[in-house]
């Protein structure tokens, strides 16, 4: 059995990846025990969502709009449904992000024991409201640099993903965390990027492993249904492979979070300081921490 995985130290490129599914795979039962608690409701609404407003797009293909609707009224019923399906995506990245996020930083602050499920609700509750609000914002500005010729978008992609395990970590304000992602990824943008490309790559993979019975059905329904290539068979089970999929994101999560504190190591090496103080000394409570 190998020594649980200790997020204070310096990695390279390949321990990064890998550190990252041997965290999962050491933590997996109290993980998503914490996981599903909190993102679950979320990941369900979803899932209910996408599978109405898919119907509906079904019915309006299959009959070409409702009986007795006006020219744009046939429309209101399914736009409001992929409104709510939107509220549920965002609902559903934030509860993952700060969920996994909160079980992280108190597995770190127990000393590598896995916290319960009352211990990462008591961060949950406390961060939810916070990363909502600052999630729309960043998401708003990487659109906006997406945007600019796409490059700008690429450059600061990093930062972003590091901006909200910051805020969580090191309780941080928006514009604490900000500044702290950036300064963070100075001379190290290069390799930091790289591993972010590879995990999202693994995560894109996976995803599209959950979603094969939907493509397998599009293919079949293109040649079988050539009049009518959207089924409610394929609507169905399309809405829930694609929620289930955004269960992989707990990859980039944890390899966001790795990537934080080889950072942090590299610049600062408080890790190597923090044991150097708690020799003989034993605190594996944590509480609530206070405002940056």
């Amino acid at each position: 059995m190998k020594d649980k995985v200790e997020f204070k130290k310096i990695r390279e490129f390949g321990d990064i990846i890998g550190d990252t599914f041997l965290f999962i795979k050491q933590n997996f039962k109290p993980l998503m025990a914490a996981f599903f608690s909190l993102s679950g409701i979320f990941i369900l609404g979803g899932i209910l969502s996408s599978i109405i407003a898919q119907m509906q797009l079904v019915g309006l293909t299959e009959s070409g709009g409702y009986p007795g609707s006006g020219p744009f009224a046939k429309y209101y019923n399914m736009g409001f449904s992929y409104v709510i399906v939107i509220i549920f995506m965002i609902l559903s990245y934030t509860s993952m992000y700060v969920s996994v996020l909160s079980y992280v930083t108190l597995y770190v602050e127990k000393g590598n024991l896995p916290p319960t499920v009352a211990e990462v609700w008591a961060y949950f509750k406390y961060y939810f409201f916070r990363m909502l609000g600052s999630g729309l914002l960043m998401t708003i500005f990487l659109c906006l640099c997406f945007a600019c010729c796409l490059i700008p978008g690429v450059y600061v992609f990093p930062a972003v993903t590091l901006f909200y395990v910051v805020m969580i970590i090191e309780n941080g304000n928006f514009s604490h965390a900000f500044e702290r992602s950036f300064k963070l990824l100075k001379n190290e943008w290069w390799v930091t990027a790289a591993t972010l490309l590879v995990i999202y790559v693994i995560f894109y993979a996976c995803s599209m492993i959950v979603q094969l019975p939907a493509i397998i059905i599009a293919m079949v329904s293109a040649f079988t249904h050539a009049e009518q290539p959207i089924t409610k068979t394929y609507a169905f089970v399309s809405s829930v492979s694609q929620q289930i999929a955004y269960i992989f994101m707990i990859l980039p999560i944890i390899c966001s979070t790795l990537i934080y504190f080889n950072l942090v190591e590299r610049k600062e090496s408080l890790g190597l300081l923090n044991r150097i103080d708690g020799l003989g000394q034993n605190s594996n409570q944590a509480e609530t921490p206070e405002e940056y």
